[in-house]
């Protein structure tokens, strides 16, 4: 099985096929801290990270955004003081590609830096 971290996310169209239940246990296992659930009827990645203040919480969300720019694919973030919730979904598949299973396990990667210092 390929490493999520190590994958690049492809350009997602409309009419892109959402991953299947097998491709989702599949990915899941690499991304276990990260909740699969449905809002608006849509299914989404959603995970909250903890941090010590609000400055570094605002950092992370940055290397977050960098990495969504550079990718393509842009999550929702909330950043508050001590914590930062992050989803990822393909809107324009209005549920879960192998994308966001990829930009979860490069988010969790980020995080290791944050949660090691």
């Amino acid at each position: 099985m390929d490493k999520l971290t190590q994958m690049k996310c492809d350009a997602c169209h409309s009419g892109a096929p959402k991953v299947t239940i097998d491709e989702m246990e599949i990915y899941h296992k690499q991304v276990l801290n990260w909740v699969i659930i449905e809002r608006e009827s849509v299914q989404r990645l959603e995970r909250v990270y903890k941090f010590k203040d609000f400055v570094s919480a605002l950092s992370f969300t940055q290397k977050v955004g960098r990495l969504a720019e550079d990718e393509g694919h842009h999550p929702a973030i909330l950043t508050e003081w001590g914590s930062v919730g992050v989803a990822w979904w393909t809107h324009k598949i209005q549920g879960l590609h192998r994308n966001d299973f990829i930009m979860a396990a490069k988010t969790d990667e980020i995080y290791k830096d944050f949660a090691n210092s």
